[in-house]
């Protein structure tokens, strides 16, 4: 069996321009989050999503050197929140359109997750396609996205994301 590989672990010393917010304003939206990190070193992802202007999401991802991924079949992160539903996805390549997802309830405990990369499907601008889910191969790109169709309030802490 493969060691766990660390993809992120955040910490207080983590430099948080390593992380890249994507906002529903490239497409008209209000909507506004932000990455910062907390007192114990756990990287916040947190804001408000607007639905004025057609708008719905916040997004923040972390663009990785590709690497090959085929020795491991999950992803597993160490996350803690405030009950919403979260969006965990994930791009092969950095010119890949699409990306794999996976949906999340996030709680107010500290909890591990598992998602296994065969259930992780793809999808383009919120629209499901006709393709195999996440093979694991090449992994490129992670990203924490919330946009549940509501005005909303939010805040993810994470401490760690791994290979498995």
């Amino acid at each position: 069996m493969t060691e766990a590989k660390t993809i992120y672990n955040f910490s207080k010393s983590s430099k948080i321009d390593e992380w890249k917010i994507v906002n529903d304003e490239v497409m008209g939206g209000m909507s506004l989050g932000i990455i910062q990190i907390n007192s114990e070193g756990s990287g916040v992802f947190s804001g408000h999503v607007s639905l004025d202007n057609n708008g719905g999401f916040c997004l923040v991802r972390h663009d990785l050197d590709c690497i090959v991924v085929e020795d491991y079949s999950s992803f597993e992160i160490r996350m803690k929140g405030d009950g919403k539903k979260y969006q965990f996805r994930c791009k092969s390549s950095d010119h890949q359109r699409h990306s794999y997802i996976y949906t999340f309830s996030s709680g107010k405990d500290w909890k591990v997750i598992t998602i296994p990369f065969k259930k992780m499907e793809p999808y383009f601008r919120g629209d499901s396609l006709k393709m195999p889910n996440y093979q694991g191969d090449f992994l490129a790109q992670v990203a924490i996205l919330i946009g549940n169709n509501k005005e909303e309030d939010f805040s993810l802490e994470v401490d760690y994301i791994k290979l498995k």
